[in-house]
């Protein structure tokens, strides 16, 4: 058995996996992005989370073959060079963790394990050329050619988030301006909803149920339509570059399906931002949902 571990932006994933990518256990926590110390915080949680699974399973650590850890923003195998959305540089989480759990240990950007387990397991397995977009607190992905994973050497790369799609746009927390992220993710419509409308901080389930309640508001349908499309803008690029067969779209955007899928689908369906127009991917939601991070991280 193995643990895997999905850090995100504002929770916290634990899963304790089998040979078969089953997820056998799974305990999540949420947390608070503007505390202080966000490392301290993030590496007890894990202990924390870690400790209760062995817990409730009735094992001990010797009895885990290894941890994989999936983290937001750039990382190398054993440190987190940044993560610009929770305020971490040069994080050696792996020493702070081994510290305790003397097993082995390996680290990876979140986006690319989440797309490893939807390679193996979900729903990019039959697509040769595809593309994986995590699409929630932050914007992030990875690319597969002939089947093979796209790695550069020294940094995880395929920061889709980070390419500018605005020009002297929204203030990025990168230090860039115009962002993708600033206009695609999933917390900026949310942040936009909240501030528009007056809710004050919500959490997803709120402002999900807010778009379904108001579906026929003006004002919303406006604010959902210029989502999508820059949303669509980012996402063509993507496609323009790698011409994928089929687009993966993981993250906090699959909770939203019903509200925003079909839109999504038929603003890339008008061709208007796409290259070649003869053959649009077909764009699909993350099968593993939330637990691709986890299953993902633990087959690293």
């Amino acid at each position: 058995m193995k643990i895997g571990i999905d850090i995100g932006g504002s929770h916290i994933g634990i899963g304790l996996v089998d040979t078969n990518g089953e997820l056998i256990l799974k305990k999540e926590k949420d947390y608070e992005t503007k505390e202080k110390n966000m490392g301290n915080i993030i590496i007890k949680t894990i202990k924390q989370l870690i400790n209760e699974v062995l817990y409730e399973k009735e094992i001990t650590i010797e009895n885990i073959e290894s941890i994989g850890m999936a983290f937001p923003g750039t990382v190398t195998e054993t440190v987190v060079v940044k993560a610009e959305n929770l305020g971490i540089e040069n994080l050696e989480i792996v020493k702070e963790l081994q510290n305790e759990f003397k097993i082995p240990m390996k680290l990876e950007n979140d986006a690319k394990v989440a797309a490893i387990a939807e390679k193996e397991f979900g729903s990019l397995k039959n697509y040769s050329d595809s593309v994986f977009l995590i699409v929630g607190t932050g914007v992030g992905g990875a690319a597969f050619i002939g089947d093979k994973l796209l790695k550069p050497k020294r940094y995880p790369g395929f920061e889709f988030g980070h390419m500018v799609i605005k020009e002297n746009g929204i203030k990025c927390n990168c230090g860039r301006s115009g962002c993708f992220e600033c206009y695609g993710s999933i917390k900026r419509l949310k942040e936009k909803i909240e501030r528009e409308f007056n809710l004050g901080t919500t959490d997803g389930k709120m402002i999900k149920q807010f778009m379904i309640e108001n579906q026929e508001n003006k004002k919303l349908n406006e604010i959902l339509d210029e989502y999508i499309k820059d949303l669509c803008i980012g996402l063509s690029n993507i496609i323009n570059i790698f011409e994928p067969e089929a687009v993966c779209i993981g993250g906090s955007f699959s909770h939203y399906k019903e509200i925003l899928l079909e839109r999504l689908e038929k603003e890339l369906n008008k061709k208007t931002e796409l290259y070649n127009k003869e053959d649009v991917p077909k764009i699909l939601l993350a099968s593993l949902k939330n637990d691709a991070g986890i299953i993902g991280s633990a087959m690293i």
